[in-house]
């Protein structure tokens, strides 16, 4: 007669089995396709820096042949006749020229910022594949907003004089003079008195910087407002007051499935 097997009533409520861990082949195929997307952003991130430089020096070359051959041109006629118009298209062609330009270096910067907001992401995730490799990245592995600072200075903080020596301030002061040098031509070609041409022309170039430092401070907000961080950068010990993880170190959260089945592998 056959036997039925004893049944245990707290098998029901038991746990299931935990998740065998994934093996090396589909470990490796991950870390291949995080690669592949890896060196894509890298190389769009080159040829948009490299396009960028390309049309400031344009931008740069035709401000410097426009300044010489209005001068030129003043030698020519004396400063007389036809040479105020031909100085006014010229400066407004340099001063359209120049607002295409900032708005080019504007929105490389801001690609710039997604691409490694997104590289940091993808370092996230080469830790979570492997979590031994996280102290070896100087950049960071959070993609929030305290991670791009990280991964753009690794070794002190971001300051004023990265923003002073950028190349959206070069473009700002050298728009903001183009235009500044147009409004007061053309109230000299008025017959306004060249005291306050002078004046006008410092007022519009001071207006201008400021517009396109408000521009560029609103369009950096606007990105991270629309952005969701996988995983956040911890606080430094002295503003927590706890035992935080170093300024750029942020682990997966404890329940994170792939690490713990990594851990299990090691």
């Amino acid at each position: 007669m056959a036997v039925d097997t004893p049944v245990d009533p707290a098998a029901d409520d038991a746990s299931p089995a935990p998740d065998r861990p994934e093996s090396d082949a589909v470990l490796g195929r991950r870390a291949q396709i995080l690669a592949t997307e890896h060196w894509g952003l890298l190389a769009a991130r080159g040829t948009a820096q490299s396009e960028v430089l390309t049309r400031i020096t344009i931008f740069l070359t035709l401000v410097s042949a426009g300044l010489v051959t209005i001068g030129l041109l003043g030698q020519a006629t004396g400063f007389d006749d036809w040479f105020a118009g031909a100085a006014l298209s010229i400066l407004g062609f340099l001063a359209l020229i120049g607002f295409m330009t900032q708005t080019r270096v504007f929105n490389v910067a801001e690609e710039d910022m997604m691409y490694v907001v997104a590289m940091n992401r993808l370092r996230g995730a080469y830790v979570d594949l492997d979590p031994r490799v996280q102290r070896y990245f100087l950049a960071a592995i959070a993609d929030d907003e305290r991670g791009l600072e990280l991964t753009y200075s690794f070794l002190r903080r971001r300051s004023v004089s990265h923003l002073f020596g950028s190349s959206a301030m070069l473009i700002a002061v050298v728009n903001a003079c183009v235009s500044g040098l147009l409004a007061g031509s053309v109230l000299v070609a008025a017959g306004q008195a060249t005291g306050w041409a002078i004046a006008a022309g410092i007022l519009v170039a001071v207006v201008l910087i400021v517009c396109f430092m408000t521009y560029g401070y609103w369009t950096f907000r606007t990105a991270w407002t629309n952005h969701r961080p996988l995983r956040t950068t911890p606080l430094p010990q002295s503003d927590e007051g706890t035992d935080a993880a170093p300024d750029g170190v942020d682990g997966p959260p404890p329940e994170d499935p792939v690490r713990l089945r990594t851990r299990r592998r090691s």
